[in-house]
């Protein structure tokens, strides 16, 4: 070789030694991972309250109140392969611990976790433990994987206790949670294990991707890896995670502070987290009692704001109470002690009046279900409005003299009480809620049977029989129908809703009122005079017994919207000879037909439009019970339009109208004349 080829050969052996650049091996995405001994050093991404300190510690949070702090690694890791990929297995393990300089007073914890973003700007301090605040708690776009280590109970987050650990989902409230400890490999026993105090806690995390398990363990620093681990999850965090994430560490501080500490942290992807040095950790600050001075000087402001917030609580629950339960008493209603009751056990009794107790809502209030407190009785509240005082004290007086009222037939109502601008009428309650329900089988119940619908229309006739002629008073109900009328546990008719009843005494003839009832429920006199008598409630139990009886409301509307009165169809059924057509299609044919008959006739002959022609209640027993044959009516008898008698502008009695109809006080039906007024 000559030497100008040695020369070259030698000139290109320079060039390469001079140009070499080590190559390290680093692991693949899929095989990624880390281990700290103490960070000192360390590559971290630090914010809010959160530092390294000089022996080499992560401190996330201080004696200072309602701070926040976060810890990350520096960079995003890889956890799927490709966008749509399944996140991949990872583990973890990270020593830390939590001191507290006023002994077992508690900061909130801290939480390791898995992010989209290293940015928790919007998260809140205290209990959100620096990842989430009041509105997106909970929100699926957070894609955040947590494991808290939490020292504080918060029961809006469910938590079991002040010492737990939980595996989180995009929110605070734990997927799974327990009590902080480990189990013995030995024997299996359960050692608690308190996350303040009790020196270094190593913690590990693991998830498999071909299980999706979650496993958390956790043991004193020191102690081998228990076998069984604290929390087991099985969840699938691909539906969670996103391809690329941060990992790190998140505490807070409230009123109350801690020092939430981590000493050494491991990582691995697709594999066992490195082993931690635990000779190289740095050791945990000393926190002994702080001085006198520095105590009074933090605690005596936090006393005295607390001072001052709870003297103005009490100032505001106390005004607050007064005007909630705040009730009208006036000194005539002294003697009516026994029958009024306080507002605080009806407030009570009904959960605060809570839509979930509300039981029926009518044109004249609502009705909720209430619990006694102190008898434990199941009763029903009406709350009833009204504008003015005039005639609250003869109402009071009427709703007292009621509540005397004895009869198996009748809802017994227990007494009122009085607020501003409110009445609330307390009533027994009936198990089996009104009988309209069952008619038109609303809220799920179902149809009723023949047998039952004329037991019913007995029973209410045995009421209203009570009210007019054997209590001490003459009781006017003004608002019979079948929303009134309750179901007690045996399927007995009660009447019920005094609300705008009326008292006189025997003899007497009653005073002219304001128009009161329901619509279809009217007598036509009452309408035109405003005059309620028995009679007028002999109409409306007449209306009551057809929409009993045919299973239709007493005024609908045509395809055209005309209305169509309950007392005509049934009529204009009679008058074509197809009376039984007026029975209730869901009674399927299901009937006694003469009592059928019997119930259709006596519905008519008690609305009928004369008030002369109308039968007493008790004559309406009577024929009921078969004691007395209904009279022998024909459809001629009965030759009217309701819905043209009530738009007659209070003509009823003029002779336009009495040429029309046969006269009303003595009816000839055939070859017999019977009086139907008794007289």
């Amino acid at each position: 070789m000559t030497s100008a080829n040695m020369k070259l050969i030698l000139s290109i052996l320079i060039f390469q030694i001079v140009s070499f650049k080590p190559q390290f091996s680093t692991p693949s995405d899929h095989q990624q991972q880390f281990v700290y001994s103490g960070f000192t050093g360390g590559n971290l991404n630090l914010d809010g309250a959160a530092r390294i300190t000089s022996t080499g510690l992560v401190e996330l949070t201080n004696d200072t109140a309602r701070i926040k702090g976060h810890a990350f690694y520096p960079s995003p890791l890889r956890f799927r392969q490709y966008p749509n990929g399944m996140v991949q297995s990872f583990s973890l393990s990270f020593v830390f611990g939590i001191l507290s300089s006023f002994g077992d007073i508690r900061g909130h914890g801290f939480a390791f976790f898995i992010s989209p973003s290293n940015d928790f700007t919007d998260a809140f301090p205290i209990q959100f433990l620096g990842l989430f605040n009041s509105t997106n708690n909970g929100s699926f776009s957070n894609h955040i994987f947590a494991v808290e280590l939490d020292t504080i109970q918060n029961t809006e987050f469910g938590d079991i206790d002040n010492n737990h650990v939980g595996i989180d989902i995009n929110s605070l409230n734990s997927l799974k949670s327990n009590t902080a400890g480990f189990y013995n490999d030995k024997t299996g026993t359960f050692t608690n294990l308190s996350l303040i105090g009790d020196g270094p806690i190593h913690t590990w995390v693991e998830y498999d991707a071909n299980t999706t398990q979650i496993n958390v363990t956790l043991s004193p620093l020191g102690q081998e890896k228990p076998v069984r681990p604290l929390l087991s999850l099985t969840f699938n965090l691909s539906a969670v995670l996103t391809e690329q994430a941060y990992i790190g560490f998140s505490s807070s501080t409230g009123l109350s502070t801690g020092h939430h500490c981590v000493l050494g942290w491991s990582f691995g992807m697709n594999r066992p987290a490195p082993i931690i040095n635990s000779t190289k950790l740095p050791k945990l600050p000393s926190l002994g009692p702080i001085s006198p001075s520095k105590l009074v000087e933090i605690i005596l402001p936090i006393a005295s704001a607390l001072l001052v917030l709870v003297t103005g609580a009490i100032v505001v629950i106390l005004v607050s109470r007064h005007f909630k339960y705040k009730e009208v008493r006036e000194d005539w209603e002294v003697d009516y002690g026994p029958h009024r009751f306080s507002y605080k056990d009806l407030y009570n009794a009904t959960n605060g009046f809570n839509s979930k107790h509300l039981i029926g809502v009518g044109g004249f209030g609502r009705v909720y279900k209430g619990v006694l407190p102190k008898s434990k009785s199941e009763v029903a509240v009406k709350r009833v409005s009204y504008d003015s005082k005039q005639g609250i004290k003869q109402f009071v007086a009427e709703v007292v003299s009621i509540g005397h009222l004895q009869h198996n037939n009748i809802v017994k109502l227990f007494g009122y009480c009085r607020r501003k601008g409110e009445l609330l009428l307390v009533y027994d309650y009936m198990v089996n809620g009104s009988l309209d329900k069952y008619l038109y089988a609303e809220e799920g119940r179902t149809t009723i049977d023949w047998g039952q619908r004329f037991k019913i229309i007995r029973g209410i006739a045995l009421g209203l029989l009570y009210l007019h002629e054997e209590w001490d008073k003459i009781v006017i109900h003004r608002d019979v129908k079948p929303n009134n009328v309750l179901l007690d546990k045996e399927m007995n008719g009660r009447l019920g809703d005094f609300g705008l009843a009326r008292l006189y005494d025997h003899g007497t003839d009653p005073q002219t009122t304001h128009v009161v009832g329901t619509i279809g429920y009217l007598a036509p006199e009452l309408v035109h005079r405003g005059k309620a008598t028995t009679v007028t409630d002999v109409f409306a139990f007449g209306v009551f017994i057809l929409e009993v009886t045919c299973g239709k409301k007493p005024i609908t509307e045509d395809t055209q919207g005309h209305q169509l009165m309950l007392v005509d169809w049934v009529n204009q059924n009679w008058h074509r000879n197809s009376l039984l057509d007026a029975m209730d299609v869901k009674l399927q044919g299901n009937y006694d037909i003469d009592e059928a008959c019997l119930a259709l006739k006596l519905g008519l002959l008690c609305s009928h439009p004369f008030p002369d022609a109308r039968p007493s209640m008790r004559q309406v027993l009577q024929y009921l019970d078969g004691d007395v044959p209904l009279p022998e009516l024909l459809p001629e008898h009965f030759s009217f339009h309701m819905a043209a008698l009530m738009q007659n502008e209070g003509r009823l009695g003029s002779s336009t109208v009495s040429l029309l109809y046969p006269s009303p006080a003595m009816m000839d039906f055939g070859s017999i004349s019977i009086s139907l007024n008794g007289r």
